[in-house]
């Protein structure tokens, strides 16, 4: 016989499993983000990534630009990143996105509100859905 203790167990199992999986469901993969920050001087541009449907990321920043790789379970996260191009940046943007590479490849986890996706690491970092 099944006592209430042991189905009450085995639901608490399946809800804990089914938010894990939308939780991942949840990372938006196939959508351009843009970083909330505001532009450096002299400059419109604002670093955003493009995550792919595998986790492959195309990355834009203040002034380099590059590629990398997410990969995720459940809430945790973990940035790899490629080659970035130098693009004979200026010191002071060339220093703010080794900064940024360094803060994405530190993330640890991430939550989602919305269209706004945070990386929480040392450093969070949150970024909007690019609308069209």
């Amino acid at each position: 016989m099944i006592s209430v203790k042991q189905i009450a167990c085995g639901v608490a199992a399946l809800w804990l499993l089914a938010g894990g999986a939308r939780a991942q469901e949840d990372f938006p993969f196939g959508t351009e983000m843009t970083l909330e920050a505001l532009p450096q001087a002299g400059s419109k541009r604002i670093p955003n990534i493009e995550i792919g449907d595998h986790g492959e990321v195309v990355l834009e920043l203040w002034c380099k630009g590059g590629k990398g790789q997410f990969s995720v379970a459940g809430n945790t996260v973990i940035f790899l990143p490629g080659q970035i191009q130098d693009r004979s940046c200026p010191p002071a943007k060339a220093q703010a996105d080794d900064e940024l590479v360094a803060a994405l490849g530190s993330v640890e986890t991430w939550k989602r509100q919305g269209d706004v996706l945070t990386l929480i690491g040392p450093k969070p970092l949150r970024f909007r859905t690019t609308g069209n």
